[in-house]
């Protein structure tokens, strides 16, 4: 089954997500075992947690595009939410690395 176009866009965008959720849980990984610190632990949690989300995500467009072929008003907001996880991860990816 072919994807329509907003799927892949939202496919783009949590692919988007992964590499920054990588980058993030290399970054929080070395603070971790440097500074042994519950917070940055927590930090590490959440992006990992969100990787598996977004990898998730990705496997489900690929293989069941039919949940979302009904409504283009769903697949507009999948990807709308896509692209606010993206705004909100590349800012904490900025201060993360500044």
């Amino acid at each position: 089954m072919a994807m329509g176009p907003w799927i892949t866009i939202a496919s783009g965008l949590a692919a988007v997500n992964v590499v920054l959720l990588a980058v993030l849980s290399a970054v929080w990984l070395r603070n971790y075992r440097r500074f042994k610190t519950p917070l940055i632990l927590g930090l590490l949690a959440f992006a990992v947690v969100m990787l598996i989300e977004n990898a998730a995500a990705i496997y489900f467009f690929f293989s069941m595009g039919m949940l979302y072929a009904g409504s283009v008003q769903a697949q507009q907001f999948v990807v709308l939410l896509r692209g606010l996880e993206v705004v909100a991860l590349l800012f904490l990816t900025y201060v993360t690395i500044q």
